[in-house]
């Protein structure tokens, strides 16, 4: 283990912040979560009123809702208003990141109506929804109908439309890819004006590959049809630990998807691992389970979901000591299981939040909504998180895990890690996110001749040195960690605090693509660009005005 070796770092002295943050557990108890409560309560009367409508009724609002938003573009000056985006606050994402762009100069056109499942088509499997309507609705409306989507985000809020422009993961990825390739056509309003449907076969095809990352910069996405796949009431949960080094971890979790002699039927419906320390793992596989075999005489019901329940990442470490198991979890459960603690976020905010006590007491009222904690946090909190606090999303190629995960450990030492891995398909178009080129001739595990597998490397917790009181550069771990990504063909998903340069984004991402479409789509001067929309800090007028007026070399094509 000498080559984990971390290094030394002198002690940091505590200033006013340090004890805001400590503390702040009480705002969040006292405030964030009966808030959080009171508009949790109010979506999910919104949601169950929008599934009384019936499906004609839900798509002539629809259509209503579009009419008005290409009303609202057409309105725009573009000699005096700014850039286009959404009406909705800079505070409400799920993520680290705050909504820097809109604190400049911005002409807003409100979404907010878009929320409605349109209508599940159970013929052609695909269900049509709206850009608002988050996974916890989703699930609520398809899984009572044995159907779900093919990739399912396990947070509750993720929105569709978040998911689509930007990225989502989850435990089925390794089948079906990432959030946005199980959609199967996309309906968006471009900056003229212009309703158009695209596929990955019609005369969009080209900005239905360019969506995807492209965080909103291309047009505005009204509807999404997604696929739908057939599933059991139970998922069949194994839980199995692992002990060694950071690269035997990581061996152990890709054969427990990705079965060396090429066997499918080896293959799991779901999978994920979690690393607790530089030396222990706990590793999942699920399968769709009937409630018949669920319910067998000796097997083992485990409804997650319930408020009381202890946290999942914390129930799942438990096989450390037991050993494996198995047990059958409610199919919408297990999708949402890290809902409630954010993966081990709760632990952070509210430190006790885990204790028995409080799970019984108040538990029901967990998670606080991620956009009530960013809007009650102030700029110093926020500034803290930034430089003491780590959460990332590293896309790696699966047979460079172990190195990833022994870099991390060197940087950060953030403990637990979420492993999750997911196919990045070989496409007509060559889109922001790629495999490596050739990938296919090296037949390395867990690769086919039409995808790479990646492993989405989730790193979020406060650094081992923030816990030991010792200096730590936030900033310039970040950075370093970037730089890491690029020269290993992995990826950042923008969601996260960036501190990529312009030319670095582009060294990171391939931009010929996107920069097609946006000037196909006359995207340029109405929409801000996607480097612009992820930059970290705050937008100066001047800049606004560089965005608009869009230098047509892009920062791409720069050599070093």
């Amino acid at each position: 283990m000498s080559d984990l070796q971390t290094p030394l770092r002198p002690k940091r002295k505590k200033v006013l912040v340090d004890y805001l943050v400590q503390f702040r557990w009480i705002v969040v108890i006292f405030v964030v979560l009966p808030v959080s409560c009171f508009i949790y309560f109010k979506l999910f009367l919104g949601d169950v009123k929008s599934a009384m409508k019936s499906e004609k009724r839900r798509q002539k609002e629809h259509e209503e809702n579009v009419k008005k938003v290409v009303n609202r573009l057409k309105q725009r000056d573009p000699k005096k208003d700014g850039l286009v985006c959404t009406a909705r606050k800079p505070y409400i994402a799920v993520g680290m990141r705050n909504v820097d762009y809109k604190r400049a100069r911005h002409f807003e056109v409100d979404l907010s109506a878009f929320r409605n499942i349109i209508e599940v088509d159970k013929e052609r499997m695909v269900a049509k929804v709206e850009p608002l309507v988050n996974m916890g609705q989703i699930t609520r409306y398809t899984v009572p109908m044995n159907l779900a989507l093919a990739v399912v985000a396990e947070l509750d809020d993720l929105t569709v439309g978040g998911l689509i422009n930007g990225y989502g993961i989850e435990g089925s990825s390794h089948i079906y890819g990432l959030f946005s390739d199980t959609v199967v056509a996309m309906e968006v309003v471009l900056a003229d004006g212009r309703v158009v449907r695209c596929t990955k076969d019609n005369e969009h095809s080209d900005l239905f590959y360019g969506i995807p990352w492209s965080q909103g910069t291309l047009g505005l996405l009204v509807s999404a049809e997604i696929k739908l796949i057939p599933i059991k009431e139970y998922m069949r949960l194994t839980y199995s630990p692992y002990r060694g080094t950071l690269k035997e971890l990581a061996q152990a979790y890709a054969d427990s998807f990705a079965p060396r002699d090429g066997d499918p039927s080896k293959v799991p419906d779901f999978v994920e691992g979690m690393i607790y320390t530089p030396t222990e793992a706990v590793h999942m596989t699920g399968r769709y389970a009937s409630k018949e075999e669920a319910k067998k005489k000796g097997n083992v019901i485990n409804s997650v979901g319930w408020w009381f329940k202890p946290w999942f990442y914390q129930h799942a470490q438990t096989a450390l000591k037991r050993g494996e198991f198995v047990e059958y979890i409610p199919t919408r459960e297990y999708y949402h299981r890290h809902t409630r603690c954010l993966y081990w976020e709760g632990k952070l905010i509210l430190p006790f939040g885990d204790q028995w006590w409080f799970r019984w007491l108040l538990g029901w009222m967990m998670p606080p909504k991620v956009s009530l904690l960013k809007a009650t946090q102030g700029e110093a909190i926020r500034n803290y998180y930034h430089e003491m606090h780590v959460i990332q999303d590293l896309l790696v190629p699966l047979y460079k895990v172990g190195e990833a995960l022994e870099y991390c450990h060197r940087e950060m030492e953030v403990y637990p890690i979420w492993l999750c891995p997911h196919r990045l398909f070989k496409l007509p178009v060559k889109m922001m996110v790629y495999p490596e080129p050739g990938f296919e001739h090296h037949h390395r595990q867990g690769d086919t001749s039409y995808a790479q597998m990646f492993t989405d490397i989730g790193v979020y917790y406060a650094p081992g040195p923030v816990f030991r009181g010792e200096e730590f550069n936030g900033a310039e771990a970040v950075r370093n960690l970037e730089e890491w990504l690029i020269q290993n063909h992995s990826f950042q998903p923008q969601y996260a605090v960036s501190e990529l340069t312009e030319k670095n984004f582009w060294r990171m991402f391939d931009g010929s693509h996107y920069e097609h479409c946006r000037q196909k789509y006359g995207a340029v001067g109405t929409f801000m660009s996607v480097y612009y929309k992820s930059k970290k800090g705050k937008k100066t007028e001047k800049e606004v005005q560089d965005a608009e007026a869009e230098i047509l070399e892009p920062a791409y094509a720069e050599e070093a």
